[in-house]
């Protein structure tokens, strides 16, 4: 009888060495590739590693939209708190323009991050598809801000935008 025990236990302590072995692998692998979302008054706090991938989300800021010559595009983005500048360079989406909601993925510039001007390279950019819609993390962060208005939206969040009472 100890002996079914005791091989019993192996078995155990192998599956679990196993599946432990098995999860650090995953959490490595997903390391690279997951992306957290922060707030510009986050990366103003230089709370962030240079380097690392993650999502800025906010307001463009109006009159802050700059289209270079090599295509590229540069532009501020806002928690009303604090403006962050963002360079993205490839196709934008049709819904984006000043004043509106988006989230960016992209990675900080890490010389930048020594006390010269924040810069966001971005890999990507997501507009909302509609004037009600906002990313729950940007509502959050201008929720934490007190630039969250009643109507589901922020200050200045969809120009032209008609709320009837």
């Amino acid at each position: 009888m100890r002996f079914r025990k005791r091989q019993r236990l192996i078995v155990l302590g192998l599956a679990a060495l196993l599946l432990g072995g098995a999860a650090a692998l995953i959490l490595t692998a997903f390391e690279d590739t997951i992306a957290f979302f922060v707030s510009p008054t986050e990366v103003a706090a230089g709370e962030l590693a240079p380097g690392r991938n993650f999502r800025i989300g906010g307001l463009v800021v109006d009159g802050s939209i700059e289209r270079l010559e090599d295509g590229s595009v540069r532009f501020a983005l806002s928690d009303t708190a604090h403006e962050v500048a963002v360079h993205y360079h490839g196709l934008l989406p049709d819904l984006f323009r000043e004043g509106q909601g988006i989230v960016a993925q992209g990675t900080l510039e890490p010389a930048v991050m020594d006390g010269g001007p924040m810069l966001f390279r971005a890999d990507e950019i997501l507009a909302k598809h509609d004037e009600t819609y906002m990313p729950k993390e940007v509502a959050d962060a201008l929720k934490q801000a007190g630039h969250w208005q009643p109507d589901g939206g922020a200050e200045g969040a969809a120009p032209g935008k008609e709320v009837t009472p």
